[in-house]
């Protein structure tokens, strides 16, 4: 598809290896804490992952062994029984004649085919927490059965008890007898033993059972191109944007999630559901931007402190964020166009040849209004040819009373807060995991699903977003998730309290000063009249967030001060603008993006000058 293969003609040709005899061997990576991350779906090493059985993997080697050790802990202690006996009692498969040891060779018909995987792919075979609970519970039983059944063979067989016994006791004996039988082995030979052996897979197998898709591979694995580009910004922060190319295409889109989102949201709904993969198969080359605030702390100075690293507000994100993405998305763009059509003489035109828009939910809607205001003012071309807006964040004095406390303990305790909280996130890989597998739980037990649907409902006001299954996406994973700053979620607070869409207040007017030329935060209502594309925006009707009166406030502002601006409504609520499926908000979206026709006339700037001149020497 495109310029890239589909993974579904590479699961075809696997299959077809897989019927002529391929192996699969599984294996369990190490990492720093205990805990391996799963192979990506889309990855030659998780074609049968999924479709692994749970007797499979060691309990000796897992968390279920360790929780199994530590409940038969106390017999231990009571009946004073040396440890090879648990060793004994806990060893899988029954003693053999020859050794003492139990065979550790798995049998191989218990080993998953290729086939199985396919027919298993459609199901999610992750467990949550009160799976494993049930998963350990029947383990128990399993173990004091055998216990059982092992005392009992030993009771009834008494020689065989002491040639094991003595085994143990006398370790050099029981190896002679293991040799001397071990030679008396007559050699057979095997069918097709002189063919060559075929290509073997080893399978990386996650023991905890959780997902660490990446919005790489939801997109390779559904056959759709894909390219990384690690954008740094003003101040030392490496953003991911991710790509979905068509490199010969002269309409691009950038898209930019909100609060507590990622790229993932654009993908997370398959190929006929989302933005990304309806705006790549409408010819548009896509651009996934990823504002900073990833667990993963990416910047220049490896040695960052937390308190550094989150010390940002919208700000931030609209003057430093987004401007570095357009930036290289205007550089590769112009750069490849530049190759694929020789004959665009950019010394005699004024155009980019390009189109750009953007579609951005919440509190990217915010940043992106900002971007542009703050570029015309700075007199930089802001390269965007239209916005979409869904949801728009910036307006938010129309809000619930939960809100409207937040706000008030936000505005009054924040220079003690700020001290103990410099981001909303989850530290460590531990507790990230454990909500990751409690979303597993959520999903599977309605009843428990329900009640933390029920209750997020009323937290947030009321909204009826779709919020357990929004933590059971795979970027809500125990490698990374997104956060957001202190500074952030004061910067709304100060929005919400003046009840304008402006620029965060430092505090005091000296400081205000420094930044802004004035005593006070740039207002940037007062410059909608800069705004010079077209703007679409897109409300909720049963958006509790960011309600369809402050999504008509924008409207209202804009129209007045002459910006080319429309309105629509949906029955909607926050989350569904990205994680549902809305085949009429597709529809809408895609003919927004349509009404551009030509590439508009944008004065060059001097960055773009000599990006010309670097562009004329290549060529010669």
């Amino acid at each position: 598809m495109g310029n890239g293969v589909s993974s579904f003609n590479q699961l075809i040709h696997d299959l077809s290896v897989d019927s002529d005899g391929s192996s699969v061997e599984f294996s369990s990576g190490e990492e720093d804490d205990g805990y391996s991350s799963p192979a990506s779906p889309g990855s030659q090493s998780s074609r049968v992952s999924w479709a692994s059985s749970v007797r499979e993997y060691d309990k000796h080697q897992t968390l279920i062994g360790y929780l199994l050790s530590w409940i038969l802990f106390p017999f231990k202690l009571l009946f004073g029984l040396p440890i090879w006996f648990f060793r004994l009692l806990f060893s899988r498969g029954s003693w053999s004649s020859n050794s003492p040891r139990a065979s550790s060779i798995p049998s191989p018909r218990k080993l998953p085919s290729l086939r199985d995987h396919f027919v298993h792919r459609a199901t999610d075979r992750r467990r949550g927490v009160i799976e494993d609970l049930h998963l350990a519970t029947e383990i128990c039983i399993e173990a004091a059965f055998d216990a059982v059944h092992k005392a009992a063979h030993f009771i009834l067989s008494p020689s065989e008890a002491f040639r094991i016994l003595s085994g143990w006791v006398f370790p050099q004996w029981s190896s002679s007898v293991h040799v001397h039988e071990s030679d008396e082995n007559v050699p057979t030979s095997i069918l097709g033993e002189d063919d060559s052996a075929p290509t073997e897979r080893k399978i990386s197998f996650h023991p905890l059972n959780t997902d660490a898709r990446t919005c790489q591979d939801v997109i390779t694995e559904l056959g759709y191109p894909y390219e990384a580009i690690h954008v740094v910004t003003e101040d030392g922060y490496i953003l991911l944007m991710e790509r979905i190319p068509r490199h010969n295409s002269r309409k691009a889109v950038y898209l930019q999630h909100g609060v507590f989102d990622s790229s993932m949201g654009w993908v997370s709904n398959g190929v006929v559901g989302s933005p990304a993969f309806a705006a790549f198969d409408q010819g548009y080359d896509v651009f996934l931007g990823n504002f900073r605030g990833l667990v993963s702390r990416e910047h220049v100075d490896k040695n960052i402190s937390s308190r550094q690293y989150w010390r940002y507000s919208i700000n931030e994100h609209g003057t430093k964020d987004i401007p570095a993405m357009i930036e290289k998305i205007h550089e590769v763009k112009t750069f490849e166009l530049k190759l694929r059509y020789p004959d665009f003489d950019e010394e005699n035109s004024d155009q980019q040849p390009y189109n750009l828009c953007a579609i951005c939910h919440s509190l990217g809607g915010a940043g992106i209004l900002m971007y542009v205001i703050t570029r015309r003012i700075e007199q930089n071309a802001h390269r965007l040819s239209r916005l979409i807006l869904l949801s728009p964040a910036g307006f938010h004095d129309d809000s619930n009373l939960a809100f409207t406390l937040v706000e008030h303990i936000f505005i009054a305790l924040a220079p003690i807060l700020v001290k103990f909280v410099p981001a909303f996130y989850i530290p460590t890989r531990f507790f990230r995991m454990l909500l990751n597998k409690l979303a597993r739980d959520f999903n599977n037990y309605p009843a428990v699903g329900g009640l933390v649907q029920t209750l997020m409902s009323y937290v947030v006001g009321g909204d009826s977003s779709n919020w357990v299954g929004v933590l059971g996406l795979p970027h809500y994973n125990m490698n990374d998730m997104p956060g957001v700053s202190f500074y952030v979620a004061l910067h709304l607070a100060q929005m919400k309290r003046s009840g304008k869409f402006r620029m965060f207040d430092y505090g005091n007017p000296e400081a205000n000063l420094q930044v802004y030329d004035s005593p006070e935060p740039l207002d940037l209502g007062e410059y909608f009249n800069l705004i010079d594309i077209p703007v679409d925006l897109v409300a909720g009707r049963k958006d509790k967030i960011i309600r369809p009166s402050m999504v008509r406030k924008y409207y209202k502002l804009m129209k007045e001060a002459g910006v080319e601006v429309s309105y629509n409504e949906y029955e909607y609520a926050h989350l569904d603008f990205t994680f549902s499926h809305r085949e009429e908000l597709l529809a809408y979206v895609m003919s927004r993006l349509q009404l551009v026709k030509s590439t508009p006339k944008r004065q060059l700037s001097s960055q773009d000058r000599c990006l010309k001149k670097e562009l004329h020497e290549h060529s010669d």
